[in-house]
């Protein structure tokens, strides 16, 4: 039986605590951050003209394009589901970072001399997807392996800042090019291969893997594995990652049907604006600025509050946004609704993962992400092939899927309420 602790041990229980609560960020996760702003000044570009090029240049049609994205997203997350258990399973995070981002080069350098031809840009559009699966789960443990205990919501909302802030640079580039080019989908393409280029080297030579864990899971209902017990690839790990992280992810499943590809964002306004080309990339310019904003600052509420309630705004911030966004007739309100889009994506993916990392047990880090992004994966190709069915039933009027989009929102919501509800009656027992 253990002595009860003095008022002593107390007293340093409760400095440690408040140290680990003003720890600086780890200068790992700034790096990190680096490497996905550089990487997300390519991705945005394909984001906003992928969809728009395949429709308007190459004669696909929005069903085909949106289960081109649901597919792509899909397997994206099913990667991140492998990938994470591997990551678990043999403790070596930046080896398979380094293999998913190499496959992500490859496929902006196929983007960049094959654009022409619609295969090629199929093609690209999957492996990148696949290449930021197999990168983003041992990434989003990584980052929990090095994040002091009280600053795991600041440390993830200042890596997605900061690929925020890519994003929103490849935006302003995006158009800048355009507009030198006269509309050049070539050239665009092919600046692609350089930003991406240089977040791999920065990855190979200024990422380092810590020897040891810095924090276990603080709110894990299953213990961790004895240390001198080496992981390995087991499937009823599955069953280790707790109820509670079950009922997480299928709040996160039912909400995640409602959270269309920002694909469908400039292709709505192309259809229902009449938006120049050289103007897409202000859609993500506002998406990600909403973003790159919201995510930082809910990080560090979220180290300070119920990480439930903030899931509940973010989920009705996607409601509201959807209301705006299917009722717009003007361009201020769609990049209002946009705004809105992107202040829900900064909150909602934040949250999600922050709570992973607490209920998750922290050898089981890479698991937990892997299974949240498969459920993401499925979610994903539901959710887009049905929304680009939606669009074509309706003459290519995007405006409809908002609509099915905020019904599907309000059950993600009411569903999360009950989770919260048992949550709040069994701590009551």
């Amino acid at each position: 039986m253990s002595s009860p602790k003095s008022p002593q041990d107390a007293g340093n229980s409760s400095i440690s605590s408040e140290s680990s609560r003003h720890a600086p960020i780890p200068r790992m996760v700034w790096l990190i951050g680096v490497v996905m702003f550089c990487a997300n000044v390519a991705a945005v570009i394909v984001y906003a003209y992928s969809g728009v090029y395949l429709k308007e240049k190459l004669g696909l049609n929005s069903f085909i394009v949106g289960f081109i994205e649901g597919i792509a997203e899909g397997t994206s997350h099913l990667m991140k589901l492998v990938s994470g258990v591997l990551s678990d399973a043999f403790r070596r995070r930046k080896v398979l970072m380094l293999f998913g981002y190499g496959i992500i080069v490859v496929a902006r350098y196929l983007l960049a001399f094959l654009s022409t031809f619609s295969i090629p840009v199929v093609l690209a559009r999957i492996l990148e997807r696949i290449g930021n699966g197999i990168q983003a789960a041992p990434r989003g443990a990584l980052v929990g392996d090095i994040s002091p205990p009280k600053r795991i919501g600041a440390c993830y909302g200042l890596k997605r800042s900061l690929a925020m802030i890519g994003s929103f640079t490849g935006a302003v580039i995006a158009t800048i090019i355009m507009h030198a080019t006269n509309d050049n989908y070539q050239i665009l393409f092919a600046f692609t291969a350089i930003p991406t280029t240089i977040g791999f080297v920065l990855l190979c030579s200024k990422v380092k893997e810590p020897h040891s864990i810095k924090h276990a899971a603080v709110l894990s209902s299953i213990p961790s594995y004895a240390p001198k017990y080496r992981p390995t690839f087991n499937k009823a790990n599955i069953k280790l990652l707790g109820r509670t992280f079950w009922k997480l992810m299928i709040v996160n499943f039912i909400f995640l049907l409602s959270r269309m590809g920002e694909t469908f964002l400039a292709m709505y306004g192309r259809t229902a604006f009449s938006l120049d080309a050289k103007l897409l990339p202000t859609i993500f310019m506002v998406f990600n600025v909403s973003w790159a904003l919201s995510s930082y600052p809910v990080g560090l509420i979220a180290d300070r509050m119920n990480r439930y309630w903030l899931l509940c705004l973010g989920m009705g911030t996607l409601i509201l946004a959807d209301l705006v966004l299917s009722t717009a007739h003007s361009l201020p309100a769609f990049y209002f609704g946009i705004m809105l889009w992107g202040i829900q994506s900064g909150t909602t993916q934040n949250i999600f993962l922050s709570l992973i990392n607490e209920i998750v047990p922290e050898n089981l880090r890479g698991t937990g992400m892997g299974v949240y992004w498969i459920t993401c994966a499925i979610a994903a190709v539901i959710c887009d092939s049905a929304i680009g069915k939606i669009v074509c039933i309706y003459d290519d009027s995007v405006r409809a899927a908002f609509v099915t989009s905020g019904f599907v929102s309000v059950l993600g919501l009411m569903s999360l309420i009950v989770v919260m509800g048992y949550k709040i009656k069994s701590s009551n027992k």
